[in-house]
């Protein structure tokens, strides 16, 4: 009724069937699938900045308008509120960085001169 394999448990399709034995110690397969930060999903397509791609779907947007898809277009217009917002966020951070850079210049350029008043005090008191 039912035909026997012959090859048995020997090898198995879905690809976890036993490694490869060289010279007596088992070797691992590089696995395809593996989650590292190096690694980009999209080999074919290179990553846009978040400004190409809100030009990008605001043009798709106004297309699918004047074909008459509202749908789509709705669609397109959310893509490109969210890239929006990304350029918002990267602008803000931008903005906090600078103003953490330039608070921080500041501080640094008044430490000495605070520095130096504080020696001259200590100079003229030892000095009386």
């Amino acid at each position: 009724m039912f035909q026997r394999n012959r090859r048995g448990f020997r090898r198995r399709p879905n690809g976890r069937g036993h490694s490869s034995q060289e010279n007596g110690y088992m070797q691992a397969r590089p696995r395809s699938n593996t989650f590292s930060s190096n690694q980009s999903r999209n080999n074919f397509r290179p990553t846009q900045s978040a400004e190409k791609l809100l030009e990008k779907y605001n043009s798709l947007a106004k297309e699918a308008m004047s074909l008459g898809d509202k749908t789509l277009c709705e669609n397109y217009l959310q893509h490109a509120d969210h890239f929006m917002r990304v350029i918002e966020d990267k602008s803000k951070n931008k903005d906090q960085i600078t103003a953490t850079v330039i608070n921080k210049s500041t501080v640094d350029n008044k430490l000495p001169s605070e520095n130096i008043e504080i020696k001259q005090k200590d100079v003229t008191k030892s000095q009386e």
